[in-house]
């Protein structure tokens, strides 16, 4: 999944689209391609015939409808057919001080209009160091997911993202991504048992590249990523979404 963050003139984003459009041939079919462009360019790459990727927002409102201006809503987004929306991505939690709680609501939306939403998790480098950041991660977790229901959780997709590592260039390391992945996987197994918990994608974010995507998505608990500026450039996403092949 690539997230654009608010990156691309419209321009830029069309010519993304075509150059991705035409080396289709080289991306596996086995791999599930999402982008999450600004909201602004959803319409027109919504519009492109045979996408080889299907499209995501980048953050959602927690209601349907109403006085709130600059705002998306899931039933917008359900009127468009855009299935899959990122909720809770660490930026949002540090500008727009989201909290767990309004987090809750908005999953809650996109479940009320047939929206998958991209649950975004993680700890700060302090709370890393100070070896808190399994307990970040199972707060974030219990207080923005526990209250579904199993068959709910099982279409949630999780994005593991350690703020530390979010465009610095710092990777965690493929021991720190793989034992984090699998607390998560463990803690929903804990809470909504194990048949729910082996369905949940759980995808890595955090300075993906086309270097190391191969080895992150070696990790037995990783099934993805969620990857930012490298998703900017047609040639370096095409080879992380190969890398990510199973066949």
């Amino acid at each position: 999944m690539g997230n654009w963050k608010m990156n691309k003139t419209f321009e830029e984003a069309m010519e993304f689209v075509v150059g991705i459009q035409d080396r289709s041939a080289e991306i596996p079919t086995d791999v599930e391609v999402m982008i999450a462009p600004p909201a602004l360019y959803i319409a027109p790459m919504e519009m492109i015939k045979e996408p080889v990727y299907q499209l995501a927002a980048q953050n959602c409102s927690q209601h349907s409808y109403g006085a709130f201006t600059g705002e998306i809503s899931p039933a917008m987004l359900e009127s468009m057919s855009i299935r899959y929306a990122l909720v809770g991505h660490s930026e949002r939690r540090t500008y727009f001080h989201e909290t767990d709680e309004l987090l809750a609501k908005k999953i809650d939306g996109c479940f009320l209009h047939q929206v998958v939403p991209v649950f975004c998790c993680g700890e700060r480098l302090e709370e890393r160091k100070e070896k808190r950041h399994f307990i970040t991660v199972l707060h974030q977790l219990e207080h923005a997911l526990y209250h579904l229901k199993p068959e709910q959780m099982q279409k949630v997709i999780v994005a593991y993202e350690p703020v530390w590592a979010i465009g610095t260039g710092i990777v965690a390391s493929t021991e720190q991504v793989q034992e984090m992945h699998a607390f998560v996987r463990t803690s929903l197994a804990d809470h909504f048992g194990e048949a729910t918990s082996s369905v949940v994608r759980i995808l890595y974010g955090g300075s993906v590249s086309p270097s190391n995507s191969a080895e992150l998505f070696a990790c037995e608990d990783v099934d993805g990523g969620l990857v930012g500026g490298a998703s900017l450039k047609v040639r370096d996403f095409i080879q992380i979404i190969q890398s990510a092949s199973k066949s």
